[in-house]
């Protein structure tokens, strides 16, 4: 990887910290503590999230006929998600080891704290835990793939490709053969590090 490709990386790496940083400081000016795995606000918001709470009854009629139409469909792909989740899982259980890498935590990637909102009734607090459960399986299986990935092949392809993980910026120029073998048991050996 050329020099200015380099500096690049580690200008984005900065300014993603400074994001998570700024954004940590948003929320902690929208009135509320994370205490254990609990979401608590102030009493004033708690409030008037009450207040704004939709009833059950008042948000069936006025919700969208497509939305219950489809949500058959929707709802359908929790097996798929499911059997997903444990074959990842699994795979990572009993491969990760042998090749020291470090295991993907799934708490960083799969949280349920939207049913804490209490201005969403029950069932807009079920479609946000599918949704937190969908999004987040996604994002853990896509850190599991790169690390494979980064394991087996951290090699960039020729064309570019879309939605890359985080750790393909990285990853070997095509057809940058030279001390290929070492190159990858350095990005083997990076792995054993919890990142």
């Amino acid at each position: 990887m050329n020099e200015r490709i380099s500096n690049l990386l580690s200008q984005m790496a900065t300014l993603e910290e400074e994001l998570r940083t700024e954004i940590q400081q948003h929320e902690a000016s929208l009135l509320y503590k994370i205490k254990d795995r609990r979401v608590e606000f102030e009493q004033s918001i708690r409030d008037a999230h009450r207040r704004l709470k939709t009833g059950f009854f008042h948000w069936l009629v006025t919700y969208r006929p497509q939305n219950l139409i489809t949500g058959p469909i929707i709802y359908g792909m929790i097996i798929p998600l499911v059997i997903l989740d444990c074959f990842v899982t699994v795979y990572q259980a009993t491969c990760f080891p042998i090749y020291r890498v470090a295991k993907v935590r799934r708490g960083d990637y799969i949280v349920f704290d939207r049913q804490q909102l209490e201005y969403l009734n029950f069932i807009e607090k079920f479609h946000c835990t599918y949704c937190a459960y969908g999004a987040g399986l996604i994002a853990y299986v896509g850190e599991i793939v790169a690390r494979t990935e980064q394991y087996f092949c951290p090699i960039k392809h020729a064309r570019k490709a879309l939605g890359t993980h985080r750790r393909y910026a990285n990853f070997l120029d095509y057809g940058e053969a030279d001390d290929y073998e070492a190159k990858l048991e350095k990005f083997r050996v990076a792995l054993a590090k919890r990142n």
